[in-house]
């Protein structure tokens, strides 16, 4: 018999697959973080279970004994929203699972992540999913630096009590976007920069939140910058003063006139 992981809705409950609703039905115990929580969606689709609670503080504990329950009998294994094992817990028990030869089917479902990738309206091609952001200490502050440098779009989950901390963090002219209560009532996704964002919710913000980044904000800063810079210089070439030069770049790039001046000055 296997260990099904089953996704679930992230707010709306309409949001879960017939065969995910069948391998619920068929289950003999449906294991999740919360009891409660898990009951509710239950209730509502009127499936009744043993609910075993398998949470991280207990996973290291129950993923052996899980696993061998799931060589012997079909278990349902349920985060409380969405896709299980994407910043949730049950790698232990997926692990464990494998190492012990049962059997794992994965169902397909809803993920806030991608949901909210898609909604950004940023690009989808390069990117990077890193769960949720460091509150603080080296680590963030590494993270932070790799969204300002790659380009690539980054993938948070972030408390609302800490929004703004890191939208104030971030280079002010990085497109975001802020996806907050997703498939819920009062959804809501604010696409802008980060300094806009900021601004827009300064005054605070409820509900979960996925934060979409386009990083490489600086990098592409500086990259437009040298091509302002360049093109100055062939300004210089054909007469310009380098006044004239930098006022004549800055405007067609879309750049401060004064650091094209000093970095064509410098470089000279």
């Amino acid at each position: 018999m296997p260990l099904v992981v089953v996704p679930t809705p992230i707010g709306n409950l309409e949001d879960i697959t017939l065969r995910a609703l069948r391998r619920l039905r068929e289950a003999e115990l449906v294991a999740c973080e919360d009891t409660r929580r898990t009951g509710r969606l239950l209730a509502h689709y009127e499936i009744k279970k043993p609910l075993l609670a398998y949470h991280e503080h207990n996973e290291e504990r129950l993923a052996l004994e899980l696993a061998e329950n799931a060589r012997q009998a079909l278990v349902a294994f349920v985060s409380d929203a969405g896709t299980p094992l994407i910043s949730d817990p049950g790698y232990r028990l997926l692990r464990a699972c494998i190492e012990a030869e049962v059997e794992v089917e994965v169902l397909p479902g809803p993920s806030a992540a991608t949901t909210a990738l898609v909604a950004s309206g940023l690009p989808p091609n390069e990117v990077v999913f890193l769960g949720f952001l460091p509150r603080r200490g080296r680590e963030r502050e590494e993270i932070l630096g790799r969204v300002t440098r790659e380009e690539a779009t980054f993938v948070f989950f972030e408390s609302p009590h800490r929004l703004n901390k890191t939208l104030e963090e971030l280079p002010a002219e990085a497109l975001v976007a802020v996806c907050r209560e997703l498939t819920k009532l009062h959804e809501e996704v604010f696409r802008g920069t980060a300094g806009e964002a900021a601004g827009r919710f300064a005054e605070g913000v409820r509900g979960e939140i996925v934060l979409v980044v386009r990083g490489g904000a600086v990098a592409e800063q500086a990259s437009n910058l040298e091509e302002a810079v360049e093109r100055a210089r062939r300004y210089v070439l054909q007469g310009d003063s380098p006044s004239r030069a930098a006022a004549r770049a800055a405007k067609e790039s879309g750049r401060k006139r004064g650091d094209v001046y000093d970095r064509l000055v410098g470089s000279s």
